[in-house]
């Protein structure tokens, strides 16, 4: 080793300590990690609704396209943990980000058959991408520095959001159709090569000689039967599920109403821009706590998102009170995953995340599902209507959440 060699020589053969403190994971390596998915996800998170909508031509079946898409997350969020006993978790975090380089070539090819493959692909990866980082969070960030360090990631992809959208929208309508798939492929590589860089641990999961393999429906039945991780996989299922009644069906709202597509990658944009204001919401919730976030973001961005239904017949209108309902939601954000990070026990870590994960996944199914039912009979406003009173149903939620956080 290195380190055993005495002298001028091991001085020579160390890297310089800037470079090794630079490749240690820590909040500031897992926020660069996360800012580099969010940016190959955000360049396209505008262009696959609007491509979905090009090809399929009505809101409905884009809704059920998504629907589907996301039922492959969920089937393979299982497969996780089983995965992690066998290789390393490093790996799977590498071929997961390479995943994301495979899929914008798939969604490029502007067919029926590459949109669904794609999207079923990157529902897949980024659900592997979650499970992988927050086990990593865990593993790196002492508990009590989860106020501030889940804060500073969001603040880090907050430049992914906010330039992603709107970049990919105009790059797909003025460049090329082709030019929005390549950025974000460019980004996937990055992220590649900064997992292989950075020194990330290989902690393997604590199994007791002896004891048995629990099955998928086990660790289900174990997580729903302690009452606050289900209040953390509500709340946080809740939260992704108004930003992915967002980021699909805002665009779709711009384009349908004439505000055109240019427009709905800048709503998007606009939207997901507040993360920047992630250290001031950081400070906010460590001087009131959890509770009173939730409870106030939760009740201002559903009155603001039924605001937008009510007003969806003046596109500028409804277009603002979408934006200022995205200024509440990021408030929440700023908690990030903070409530499951602090009940889930060490010993059911990597069980206890995969089920948590599925709260993403399930908000990616159910959202458009739903709406795909209520469109067979309302406009589009409905959708908004109805996310908005869901969002006032999970501020009451909140007052459920101990005092002390």
């Amino acid at each position: 080793m290195i380190n055993s060699f005495p002298g001028e020589t091991a001085l020579a053969l160390r890297p310089p300590l800037g470079l090794r403190g630079a490749r240690s994971p820590g909040a500031v390596n897992l926020a660069i990690l996360y800012a580099l998915e969010a940016m190959a996800r955000a360049t396209l998170a505008t262009v696959i609704p609007l491509q979905a909508l090009a090809i399929l031509g009505d809101a409905q079946k884009v809704s059920l396209l998504f629907f589907v898409a996301s039922l492959s997350g969920l089937v393979g969020a299982f497969a996780v943990p089983g995965l992690m006993l066998r290789t390393s978790r490093r790996l799977i975090y590498g071929l997961s980000a390479g995943l994301l380089v495979f899929t914008p070539f798939l969604l490029a090819t502007g067919t029926l058959s590459g949109l669904v493959s794609g999207m079923m692909i990157q529902v897949f990866a980024v659900v592997c991408l979650g499970i992988c980082f927050n086990l990593y969070v865990m593993d790196h960030i002492p508990r009590p520095e989860f106020s501030r360090s889940e804060p500073l990631r969001m603040f880090y992809s907050a430049g992914a959001w906010m330039v992603g959208p709107v970049l990919g929208a105009w790059l797909g309508s003025e460049v090329s159709r082709w030019a929005p798939f390549a950025l974000s492929a460019v980004f996937a590589l990055a992220l590649v090569a900064y997992i292989q860089w950075v020194r990330l641990s290989e902690t393997r999961p604590r199994v007791r000689l002896g004891a048995p393999r629990r099955t998928p429906m086990v660790n289900l039945q174990r997580f729903f039967s302690q009452p606050r991780l289900v209040l953390s996989w509500l709340i946080t299922m809740g939260r992704n599920a108004w930003w992915v009644m967002f980021f699909i069906y805002a665009p779709i709202y711009a384009v349908t109403s004439g505000l055109g597509e240019v427009a709905g990658g800048l709503m998007v944009s606009l939207g997901a821009g507040f993360l920047f204001l992630m250290p001031l919401w950081g400070r906010i919730l460590r001087r009131f706590g959890l509770r009173r976030l939730y409870l106030a973001g939760f009740l201002a961005a559903g009155l603001a998102t039924m605001g937008a239904g009510v007003a969806y017949g003046v596109p500028w209108l409804g277009a603002f009170l979408l934006i200022g309902a995205a200024f509440s939601m990021v408030s929440l954000d700023a908690a990030g995953n903070i409530l499951f990070l602090r009940v889930v026990r060490p010993g059911e870590r990597p069980e206890m995340t995969t089920v948590f994960g599925t709260s993403r996944n399930f908000a990616m199914m159910a959202t458009p599902g739903v709406f795909s039912v209520l469109l067979r009979t309302f406009e589009l406003s409905a959708v908004f209507l109805a996310g908005g009173l869901a969002m006032v149903g999970l501020a009451a939620l909140s007052r459920h959440i101990p005092r002390r956080m």
